[in-house]
């Protein structure tokens, strides 16, 4: 019944009111977070259902411009939820919680993890941009002191002095990326998501994330292009 599926219950309420607090939620937390809301507020539990549950939740949101979506870690491809505001572009959404200087910082983050071959950028590359931003200077000490902000805010990611950008920043500036960096930003060819950290067919160019390419070789004695079928010649993760 359509007209029942549709409705906000406080099991929705509290999900929502989890997810906006945490920002972005891995696939098995929200598992066990739709099994905790149905159960407190005595609301029917399906435990295949949570995209549906979300679905209810996301006809709620809509005329509040926002949305809960589903994106995928770059990492180890498990699924994550975030609440993404579509009102606000994710740029001026930052711009009200960063000063000018801290955004030029992190854009140009972004200009070297999106350009650079494999999805990261090294913190001395990007400390030594710190000193040439337009806005003013800025002190290296003071550079680390804003990415770790950036890091706890969950927009970049940090792996042995090597930067990239978190699963909740991708999943939020999917469309703002493709369209800001037309000629470089990829989609992966197996999940048509936007890849980041991926793999490059040294063929024909096609991307894929690191986990889309071992799912996706898991199955085959020799390791081909998806898409010219040349041999993928880079390390299969």
């Amino acid at each position: 019944n359509m007209a029942m599926a549709a409705q906000m219950t406080d099991a929705h309420r509290r999900f929502l009111q989890v997810l906006m607090s945490k920002g972005i939620t891995e696939g098995s937390e929200a598992r066990k977070l739709h099994r905790h809301c149905c159960e407190t507020d005595k609301v029917n539990y399906a435990h295949d259902k949570l995209d549906d549950f979300i679905s209810t939740i996301n006809r709620h949101l809509q005329p509040l411009f926002m949305q809960i979506r589903k994106g995928m870690s770059e990492e180890d491809g498990r699924a994550h939820y975030a609440v993404v505001n579509l009102a606000e572009t994710e740029v001026t959404k930052m711009a009200s919680d960063y000063t000018e200087i801290e955004l030029e910082l992190f854009r140009k983050t972004m200009d070297l993890i999106i350009l650079s071959e494999n999805g990261f950028a090294s913190s001395t590359d990007i400390l030594n941009l710190a000193d040439k931003l337009k806005t003013k200077k800025m002190k290296k000490k003071e550079a680390e002191q804003v990415l770790k902000v950036f890091v706890e805010d969950k927009w970049l990611s940090e792996k042995n002095g090597e930067y990239t950008l978190h699963t909740r920043c991708i999943i939020e500036m999917e469309q703002y990326i493709l369209s800001n960096y037309q000629d470089v930003a990829m989609k992966c060819n197996i999940c048509h998501s936007l890849a980041v950290q991926s793999q490059v067919c040294e063929s024909c160019g096609i991307g894929m994330h690191l986990p889309c390419v071992r799912k996706y070789f898991k199955a085959q004695t020799e390791p081909r292009c998806p898409h010219c079928n040349e041999f993928w010649s880079c390390d299969i993760p």
